[in-house]
């Protein structure tokens, strides 16, 4: 089963990268700098920013469906993101070195199974939630904090 990760659509939050501290603060965001590697992983890049680099936190809704499964939690995006990242058939960078928590959906956005990797684990995760036809897509979640990570389709 081939599937693809892709991170967020750069072009929703390059215009925030623009807006004073101020500004974003009064839309609830936090620019803050990158003071270690990993620790600030971008939904954008799929990848830890690097020391310096300066990130947004925010409040980001994952899961726009009309389903108790309706998600919204802190995510980071780079400011010096220039592209979405889509992978095909291969684990992002940003799932590295952290547990990810898969969670399966079905074409209705209701929660049909879910599942915890690590590493090389991951892929395996994947390719087993997609031999259930009914799953649409999977969301991966860092276990530990709980922020969504990526949206995973089939390819």
């Amino acid at each position: 089963m081939t599937y693809a990760v892709t991170g967020l659509p750069l072009d929703e939050f390059r215009p925030l990268f623009a807006l004073s501290d101020q500004d974003l603060a009064a839309r609830g965001v936090i620019r803050k700098t990158a003071d270690s590697k990993p620790g600030y992983p971008c939904r954008i890049t799929l990848r830890d920013a690097e020391p310096g680099d300066t990130v947004l936190l925010m409040n980001f809704e994952s899961h726009s469906v009309a389903t108790p499964y309706r998600s919204a939690y802190a995510i980071y995006v780079n400011e010096s993101a220039d592209e979405t990242v889509r992978t095909v058939d291969a684990v992002p960078q940003v799932f590295q070195g952290r547990p990810i928590a898969l969670r399966i959906f079905n074409d209705e956005g209701m929660l049909i199974g879910a599942d915890l990797a690590r590493e090389e684990a991951v892929d395996g995760a994947i390719r087993r939630a997609f031999e259930n036809p009914r799953a649409a897509y999977i969301h991966a979640h860092n276990a530990a904090h709980g922020c969504y990570a990526a949206r995973i389709d089939r390819a």
